[in-house]
């Protein structure tokens, strides 16, 4: 267990809100960390030369090492040890709850999307497990559908209208993506239902807490199969980078194919896109 900035189970207690009064990250830590990674994310308006580039398609590199050194270390002093304390002290069905919560949250921007892209019989399902299992805020699955829709991001939809792939680019604390990509992620985090819904406390603290719990269950899901490429790669930047590439166009087969789409949670360990 790395030490020098939380246990394992002081994390599950920050994620859960037990032993006492909830905990939260220092701000002053969180805003150090955010300057940090800004300052890296600036760096990569610098390109490097084509040929010190180990991929034609990393065109930020030099920066983009940067930035990856620092969101390992970011994963090494909180990430790591607070999803380790996760999947240690939280009952299984507690983390499916989430999975489901999560996996619920992103049902109206594939809705959306998948409308944009044709896919109307995807659009209709994924529009009723909104609805239904928006009875409990997608914490439980009522519909039992979860292998019958296909999850679409608007980075997806963007490729089906031959919007460019655009640079490679390691974003601070995100991790890998696409200049495509990121795009769509600020697409789709606008979809996102909890802003919406209401402005009741419960709602505010729910989706307050998306963000680092996703990061979080992320995480643990693909605890063993991250820390081999964090610790055992003999490149984990190239190696990252590789994966990453290879789930996008996993993603995307079934618009160039017919194909249906490789499932990208099965490599959530180097970060969802």
């Amino acid at each position: 267990m790395h030490t020098g900035f939380m246990t394992g189970r002081q994390a599950a207690d920050t994620i859960t809100g037990t032993g006492g009064q909830r905990q939260t990250l220092p701000k002053i830590m969180v805003s150090k960390l955010i300057l940090v990674g800004l300052a890296g994310l600036l760096a990569a308006c610098s390109t490097t030369p084509p040929d010190e580039r180990s991929d034609s398609r990393d065109v930020f590199e030099n920066a983009n090492r940067s930035i990856y050194a620092f969101n390992m270390a970011a994963d090494t002093y909180v990430l790591e040890p607070v999803a380790d304390g996760y999947r240690s002290t939280i009952p299984e069905g507690g983390q499916q709850a989430v999975n489901y919560h999560l996996r619920w949250a992103s049902m109206p921007s594939t809705a959306i999307n998948s409308t944009l892209q044709g896919k109307f019989e995807n659009a209709g399902l994924a529009t009723l497990n909104f609805l239904v299992n928006g009875l409990t805020l997608g914490f439980a699955d009522l519909t039992q559908d979860h292998d019958t829709i296909k999850q679409e991001d608007f980075g997806q939809t963007l490729a089906s209208y031959n919007a460019p792939e655009g640079p490679y680019i390691m974003v601070p604390i995100l991790g890998p993506r696409t200049g495509r990509a990121l795009t769509g992620n600020i697409v789709d985090f606008a979809m996102n239902p909890l802003r919406v819904f209401g402005s009741g406390d419960e709602v505010q603290t729910v989706r307050q807490a998306q963000a680092p719990l996703g990061a979080v269950s992320f995480r643990a899901k693909n605890f063993d199969a991250f820390n081999d490429v964090k610790y055992n790669a003999l490149d984990p930047y190239a190696r990252t980078r590789s994966a990453y590439y290879q789930i996008r166009l996993g993603l995307l087969e079934d618009r160039v194919g017919g194909t249906s789409p490789t499932s990208e949670d099965a490599f959530e360990f180097l970060f969802e896109d």
